[in-house]
Order: structure tokens, then sequence, then C-alpha cells
């Protein structure tokens, strides 16, 4: 099985790109975040055309928006709200084989990495506090659950291009990586990636908009995260970064995380 998550800036504006990954990688399951459209002006019949019959979507009018596009039947797993905020940041499904697959796109959080001045950091933080308890009692060590989205967070050293450039940078703050860990270590989650990726291997899936260049400044964090509980790590076979995505027309600023698991 392969499921590929990635923040696609605009579902509607950038279904050819949708169709390009969908020719190039085959994916059996498409996790999406910001797909900044209403529920009412999702691409339903665009995206069944490309194979997926089988879609769980959550959105809003210009902002956020998560979906979960499926080559495989799938159930409703109880998507919610955060921080008491309808802003449509979580959809869940049941897949087949007794898998519960979660897409979050957690909020960026905005420039200043200070809660008592930036309300948007703030709510990052409250956030991820919020998430980390839901997930710890929710733990169960047979669970078989994967959590895939944009975290919106760079955790290692290796996941941006410059470690003491970024220390007060949103995105890679001390305070955001502890929180993300805490997550983490709630349902004992394992990175996908860095399960095939030594951690001191630079290693990012986004790169900015403001650089001229992005290929050749490669200043670029890791944002997109796959995660599996340990029930399912076995069954991890292979996992990538689509680098060439950000180079297609009109792309967004993220590109596609690809992890396959043997079923």
């Amino acid at each position: 099985m392969r499921i590929v998550t990635w923040n696609i800036n605009s579902v509607r504006l950038r279904m050819p790109l949708v169709a390009q990954l969908t020719r190039t990688v085959k994916p059996d399951v498409l996790c999406l975040q910001e797909t900044k459209a209403a529920d009412e002006v999702f691409p339903q019949d665009d995206l069944r055309a490309l194979g997926y019959e089988h879609m769980r979507f959550r959105g809003m009018k210009g902002y956020n928006g998560v979906a979960i596009l499926s080559r495989l039947p799938l159930q409703d797993a109880g998507s919610r709200d955060w921080c008491g905020k309808p802003d449509a940041r979580h959809v869940a499904a049941a897949l087949p084989g007794g898998i519960e697959l979660h897409n979050f796109y957690i909020p960026a959080g905005g420039d200043v990495p200070d809660p008592k001045v930036n309300d948007k950091f703030a709510h990052k933080l409250a956030f991820l506090r919020e998430l980390a308890t839901w997930w710890r009692d929710k733990r169960d060590n047979g669970a078989r659950r994967i959590m895939v989205g944009d975290l919106n967070i760079a955790p290692l050293e290796s996941d941006v291009w410059s470690h003491k450039q970024l220390l007060k940078i949103v995105s890679h703050t001390p305070v955001e990586v502890d929180h993300l860990a805490e997550v983490q270590a709630a349902h004992g989650w394992v990175d996908a990636v860095r399960h095939f990726v030594p951690e001191e291997e630079k290693l990012y899936s986004w790169w900015s908009y403001r650089s001229r260049d992005w290929q050749e400044s490669d200043r670029g964090r890791r944002l997109d995260h796959v995660w599996v509980t340990p029930s399912l790590a076995p069954a991890l076979k292979a996992s990538s970064i689509l680098r060439e995505a950000r180079g297609w027309e009109k792309p967004s600023d993220h590109v596609p995380v690809i992890v396959d698991l043997k079923m």
C-alpha cells in the first residue's frame, strides 16, 4: 500500500499536479492538506476520474482543508475539531486491514515565536498540547494507526538547512520541537521516513516561494511527516520525498512524501 501526503496549497488550482502525481507515483491513498475548498466545491468528479473512488474531506473557503483520497474503500473514523475551532484541520478514515488513518494540518504559527504577543503561535502550541493529550488517551500498543500531514514543524537539526539560523524561526524553535516530541511520545509513533533515512542526513519537504532559486539555495525544511504505530513499523517497506515536484509548473511550496507498507 502506497500512502502519499502532500500540502497541495489549493486542490482546485493544482488539479493538474494531482493528475501528474497520480500518473508518476500511483498512490493507493493520497492525503492532502491546505485544500482551500469548501465541501460543496471540492472537486470530487475530477478526483474520481483519476481513480480515487473513495474520499473523506473537510474544507472551508480559501483556507486550510484536509482530504483523504483512496483507491481502497474508506469508512468514517471520527474526525474532530481542535481548540474549539471548526477550521478543517483534521480528517480521519478507516482503511482495510483495520488501519486507522489520520490526516492533519497543524497551524503554521505566524512569524513571531512568542505566544504572549502572537495569537497564531499560541494557537499552534495549544493545538499540539491538545493533540498530545488526545493521543495519550487513545494509546493502544496493538493499534494499527497512521498519522500524516503538514505538521508545520521540522524537528531535527538535519530537517532544516541551518539549525543555528532557524532556532528562532517558527517551525524549528525549541518549544515547537519539544511539543511535537510530546505528541510523538504520547502514542509511541514511529517516524516512517526517518525509519529509512539516518537522522544525520539532510532531508526537506518544503522550500519557500520567496527563494528566487529554491534548488540552488536549497534552504528547505522537513515539515511534512508520516508516522505509524509500533505495530505497523514491521510493515514499512520504503519511503521517499518527491523533491522534483517543487519544480513542476505552478508548484506547491511543499512536495509529496511517499511511504510504502507491505500489507
